[in-house]
């Protein structure tokens, strides 16, 4: 019996991998930018308190063109990964819903985008900058369904 986990075809399978441009299928394309952890963090990476990053539009425009007649709003083409920059996130996702800003024990930025609806709904966490974790919004309850009374009238049988 051959050793299927030999090193010599681990090392394959990595150089295999490893190539540039290699695709599993030709109709996906993975379009997400290199990161570039070691690129330091400017102002123009880092979203304001009001949800805004520098390039996009104020929130009354984006909300404008996307309320005219028999308009929808335009589906989010960007890409979201973990080490993307607080306004590449923004960028791709969108304007968030909330924005929380904040300073961790040892100085560095964190930021919380929370984004309610669309495709992206979630909380995006943020150290120094980077996007660090991806939460799941918790599914919304349904209502209690009402309960009816017991009749207090019995039956005489």
């Amino acid at each position: 019996m051959s050793d299927v986990f030999s090193s010599d075809l681990m090392s394959k399978d990595t150089q295999w991998f490893s190539r540039a441009g290699r695709s599993l299928n030709r109709n996906v394309s993975i379009e997400t930018p290199p990161l570039t952890p070691e690129k330091p963090i400017t102002p123009e990476d880092l979203i304001s308190a009001d949800g805004q990053c520098p390039g996009m539009a104020p929130p009354s425009e984006a909300s404008a063109m996307a309320e005219g007649p028999g308009a929808t709003p335009p589906a989010q083409a960007g890409h979201v990964a973990l080490g993307h920059t607080e306004c590449d996130v923004a960028r791709g996702a969108g304007a968030p819903d909330n924005v929380n800003l904040s300073t961790g024990p040892g100085g560095e930025r964190i930021a919380v985008l929370t984004y309610t609806k669309g495709t992206r709904a979630g909380i995006y966490t943020f150290n120094a900058g980077r996007l660090r974790s991806i939460e799941r919004l918790p599914e919304p309850t349904a209502p209690a369904l009402p309960t009816r009374a017991k009749s207090s009238r019995r039956h005489a049988g």
